[in-house]
């Protein structure tokens, strides 16, 4: 296939994984139709925290509406981004971005693709509508539980006054909306032609589910990829595991940062294409996704031990839940 927007910027050594430094609206519109099987991605959004003002204070350490926390015990603590209030023009403006998103993103999938996308409680309502509107099917979402520092805090300001007081919840939980291209047929049919349309069971006897625990992001990745907003491998590499139920296609992230998810992908054998707009990003990920596919113990390995469990070596059998890396 030739390339639809230049060179990629990189390439990894097993040749499964392109990043791509390019606008994605852009990207999309050149790219071949029914050529992507599913997306995995973690947008930012456009909000405040993420303007290139703001972004180019969290880099140089002064933080502007990013909240940088102490050092303790000498270890420096990651920046987070303060919780944005959005107002009507905010709203309206996700809703159109996204709208336009999934206009040009819809022709690239094959029929009964998923696109699972990172949001927040406070705006997963509008990502859904907007791809709703684009003829795309809502299937719910996926719940990452993991606690996080976002929310709990007293009234700015008048914290004494109100010690008993939390303007918002802490939040615990992280939505991911689950959206589906529709299948052509049935859902069998749409398998045994584009090999999508439902989720890869972590094993034969158990569903995939759509609620994971999950840990936050580990020290050593934070330090192979310190991207704000990184996800950890092993949320990603079970949620990327399920969106190709045949284990056959291309993943796609748009948004792809610092190269997580593609990681992931690596990491399982799949087929991966990234785009991000942000040469400073690209430059990590080119770094960061061959190290972060290298953590835990090889796949090939969990296959094999899965293999010799099952007492049939001749059966590929789901790897065990240790497919998550190990401290």
């Amino acid at each position: 296939m030739s390339e639809p927007y230049g060179t990629p910027a990189y390439v990894s050594p097993s040749g499964l994984t392109r990043l791509y430094h390019a606008d994605c609206l852009d990207w999309l519109r050149a790219y071949p139709g029914h050529s992507i099987h599913a997306v995995v991605t973690d947008p930012p959004y456009g909000m405040l925290e993420y303007t290139p003002e703001q972004v180019s204070k969290l880099r140089n350490g002064h933080g502007g509406v990013w909240r940088i926390p102490p050092a303790i015990g000498g270890h420096q603590r990651q920046p987070l981004p303060r919780f944005t209030v959005l107002g009507d023009k905010d709203i309206a403006a996700l809703h159109s971005f996204f709208r336009a998103w999934a206009t040009v993103l819809f022709p690239v999938l094959v029929p009964g693709a998923h696109v699972l996308i990172a949001t927040s409680p406070l705006f997963n309502h509008v990502v859904s509508q907007a791809m709703v509107d684009s003829k795309f099917e809502k299937r719910g979402e996926i719940v990452r539980l993991t606690q996080t520092l976002r929310g709990g805090d007293r009234p700015k300001n008048a914290e004494d006054e109100f010690p008993e007081v939390s303007v918002m919840p802490r939040s615990q939980w992280e939505p991911w909306v689950i959206l589906r291209k529709p299948c052509e047929g049935r859902v069998s049919d749409n398998l045994r032609r584009w090999k999508t349309g439902g989720f890869r069971r972590p094993s034969r006897d158990r569903p995939f589910g759509d609620v994971i625990e999950s840990s936050p992001t580990r020290r050593e990745e934070r330090a192979i990829a310190p991207h704000p907003s990184l996800k950890p491998q092993a949320f990603l590499r079970e949620v990327v595991r399920a969106v190709l139920p045949l284990g056959e296609g291309t993943v796609l992230d748009p948004f792809a940062g610092s190269g997580s998810t593609l990681a992931a992908c690596e990491w399982l054998g799949y087929s991966a294409i990234g785009i991000e707009s942000d040469l400073t990003y690209i430059e990590m990920a080119k770094e960061a996704i061959p190290r972060l596919s290298r953590i835990g113990p090889p796949l090939s390995l969990l296959w094999e031990l899965a293999s010799v469990d099952s007492g049939d070596p001749g059966t590929p059998h789901s790897p065990p839940t240790s497919v998550r890396p190990t401290s």
